[in-house]
């Protein structure tokens, strides 16, 4: 299996070069400037006790919403790939992610469901919650994130196939615009055999509607 680089996953999964230090703290400092002005501008005295330390937060809030940007794919994965003899459904359910919306910069959360069927190689269980961390953890919609989770899996161990099944509520619809709190989105990525087999894929929704062993 060709054996991946930074270089070979930054443009295809939106992968920033400026997580360094020095990068983050003038980062961090713009962001600042950019809070302070759109508090005067909401009329508000940027000065006042409540906000003083407002932009500041703000700033190390954003740093750490949208960390996803500044993961290095070699690093989280390539340390726990292993040679393994299984060739069944590997499913990691009921995944919590919080993401931020691209259009209006507000959160939806929810939880993810990612499968893979192995040809040789699987990786370890607390990668696919990394892996869905570091694509919800930046300014996303939901339908595109969903696809970059599985596409990355894919090409990270070429299985026989890829399951992701997202399910998201959105602020931005629920305290905004239509205002429906209840309402949820359901998103989904097949890839391979979940795509082209019927029963696998009904084999993989079934696993994901079942309750907990621990409920």
């Amino acid at each position: 299996m060709h054996r991946m680089t930074l270089e070979d996953l930054e443009e295809t999964f939106q992968i920033s070069p400026n997580g360094n230090g020095k990068e983050t703290l003038k980062r961090q400092k713009e962001i600042e400037k950019a809070i302070r002005k759109t508090l005067a501008n909401l009329g508000e005295d940027p000065d006042r006790e409540g906000l003083q330390r407002t932009p500041e937060r703000v700033a190390r809030m954003y740093d750490e919403l949208t960390a996803g940007y500044h993961v290095d794919p070699v690093k989280l994965i390539n340390d726990a790939l292993f040679d393994v003899g299984y060739s069944e459904m590997v499913i990691v359910k009921d995944i919590d992610f919080y993401s931020l919306c691209e259009h209006h910069l507000l959160p939806f959360f929810g939880k993810a469901h990612v499968a893979y069927i192995p040809k040789g190689k699987v990786v370890g269980l607390s990668k696919i919650p990394r892996i869905v961390d570091m694509f919800a953890r930046r300014l996303q919609v939901q339908e595109r994130m969903t696809q970059q989770i599985a596409d990355f899996i894919n090409e990270v161990l070429h299985p026989h196939g890829v399951a992701v099944v997202v399910e998201g509520a959105h602020m931005c619809s629920m305290m905004r615009g239509v205002k429906k709190a209840n309402a949820t989105m359901v998103t989904s990525a097949l890839l391979g055999v979940f795509k082209s087999h019927l029963k696998t894929r009904a084999e993989f929704m079934e696993h994901i509607g079942r309750r907990r062993f621990d409920d």
